[in-house]
């Protein structure tokens, strides 16, 4: 994947219970980006990796802070790396 990176996002609020992760898929593969996004244990965040072209990303990123229409967001923690070329698809993953 050259010319790739790795989002490593988590989103705060009211974003489990609401279809979060199933909209990020579908988002997601939309882009074209691999990964994955998963609710995570203290039932208040969800975590994601996508990786793909940076602008490509950027979108994602940005679409993170809406989310389907009953989520409300509040925050979005996000760090960058190179990809690392594993995924073949992207999945929605169980905590």
């Amino acid at each position: 994947m050259t010319g790739s990176q790795r989002l490593v996002a988590r989103v705060f609020g009211r974003v489990q219970g609401v279809g979060f992760r199933w909209w990020v898929r579908t988002r997601a593969e939309e882009l074209g980006l691999v990964g994955w996004v998963a609710n995570d244990p203290d039932e208040r965040t969800v975590s994601l990796v996508a990786e793909g072209p940076p602008e490509l990303l950027d979108r994602l990123e940005a679409m993170l802070w809406q989310g389907p229409p009953s989520a409300r967001v509040e925050r979005v923690e996000t760090d960058r790396h190179p990809a690392s070329g594993e995924f073949a698809g992207f999945q929605i993953a169980r905590p």
